[in-house]
C-alpha cells in the first residue's frame, strides 16, 4: 500500500499508464493529445493533423464529394473541338467521361493525356479512358485513403444505393480533410465577417463576399451584373481558378490568393494600404 507522502504520478507516468492499455474511448484519446499539446509535447498542426486523422476514420464519403450537379465531365460524343476548351476551363487533371447521361460513367480522361491524342490522325476518345472506381456513399475516409494509395487511383466515383452518381472524390478532398484545417488562422466562419482586418493591417476576404459588399468596404465600383461575389470576380478575370500567393490585379485592385484549391477559391488579401500608396504621385522637383 502506497504511503500518504508517496509522490503524484508525473505526466509520463500517466501517459505511458494510459497508452499501456487500450483506450476507453476516442475522447480520452483526444483528451492525452489536447494534455500534450497543452506541456508542450506537440505544436498545433500536430494536433491538428492527429484529430483530422482520427475524425477520417469516422467520416463517410458523402460527407466530403463533389455533388453530381457540380461535376465537371466530358461527353463520349463531344468532339476533340469541344472537349478541349471544357478541360482548359476547368483546369482539372483528372475528368468522368459520361455517354450522354451522368449515370453512365464510362471512365476517367487524363488532361496530360489530351497532349498526345493531338498526334492521333484518328482521334477515338474511347481509347485513351482510364478505368473508373465505383465506391458507395458509405464508405469511411481512411478506409479510401488506403485504396487510393494501394491503386495509385486519385479519383473515385460515388454511387448512390440505387446504383446512380451522387458525386466524386478526389485523393486531394480527403487529405484535405485531415491537413486542411492546419490554415486555421486564415479561416474565419461567421456569416457576419466576409471581411476581417487582421494585425498587419491587411484586409481577408472571402471569395464568397458579395460585389456589393466589398465594394461598400472598399469603396470600389466593381460590377454584380456578370458575377455576385469577389470569387467569381477573380475567376472570370483569369478564366481559371487561381493558385495560392498568386496576385490578381482587377481594375487596379490587387488581390493576394490566401487560400485555393484545384476547384476552389477561399480566401484573398487586400492590402488597401498598398493600393493608395500605388496611387499617390511621387514627390515634386523642389518639394
Amino acid at each position: 500500500m502506497d504511503s500518504p507522502s508517496s509522490p503524484r504520478p508525473s505526466f509520463f507516468e500517466r501517459l505511458s499508464s494510459l497508452l499501456l492499455r487500450e483506450p476507453e474511448d476516442r475522447e480520452q484519446v483526444l483528451q492525452l493529445l489536447h494534455s500534450a499539446y497543452e506541456r508542450n509535447l506537440m505544436d498545433a498542426d500536430a494536433l491538428t493533423i492527429i484529430e483530422g486523422a482520427l475524425a477520417a476514420s469516422e467520416t463517410r464519403v458523402t460527407d466530403v464529394l463533389v455533388p453530381r450537379a457540380q461535376m465537371d465531365v466530358i461527353d463520349v460524343n463531344d468532339p476533340l473541338s469541344e472537349i478541349i476548351p471544357v478541360v482548359i476551363e476547368a483546369a482539372h487533371s483528372r475528368f468522368p467521361v459520361v455517354d450522354g447521361d451522368r449515370d453512365n460513367v464510362l471512365g476517367i480522361l487524363l488532361a496530360k493525356d489530351l497532349l498526345r491524342i493531338h498526334l492521333e490522325k484518328d482521334f477515338n476518345l474511347r481509347d485513351w479512358l482510364r478505368p473508373a472506381v465505383f465506391i458507395p456513399e458509405s464508405k469511411r475516409l481512411n478506409v479510401l485513403l488506403r485504396e487510393f494509395r494501394v491503386s495509385r487511383n486519385h479519383m473515385a466515383i460515388v454511387v448512390d444505393e440505387y446504383g446512380g452518381v451522387a458525386g466524386l472524390v478526389t485523393i486531394e478532398d480527403v487529405l484535405e480533410q485531415i491537413v486542411g484545417d492546419i490554415e486555421d488562422e486564415y479561416d474565419f466562419d461567421e456569416a457576419h465577417d466576409n471581411i476581417r482586418l487582421d494585425a498587419a493591417g491587411r484586409y481577408r476576404v472571402k471569395a464568397q463576399t458579395e460585389i456589393e459588399d466589398f465594394n461598400e468596404a472598399f469603396g470600389t465600383h466593381f460590377s454584380d451584373d456578370e458575377f455576385d461575389t469577389v470569387g467569381g470576380l477573380i475567376l472570370r478575370q483569369l478564366g481559371r481558378v487561381p493558385k495560392r500567393n498568386e496576385l490578381v490585379e482587377v481594375d487596379g485592385m490587387r488581390f493576394h490568393v490566401l487560400r485555393a484549391d484545384s476547384r476552389r477559391l477561399y480566401t484573398l488579401v487586400v492590402d488597401p494600404r498598398r493600393e493608395a500608396a500605388e496611387a499617390e504621385p511621387g514627390p515634386r522637383d523642389g518639394a
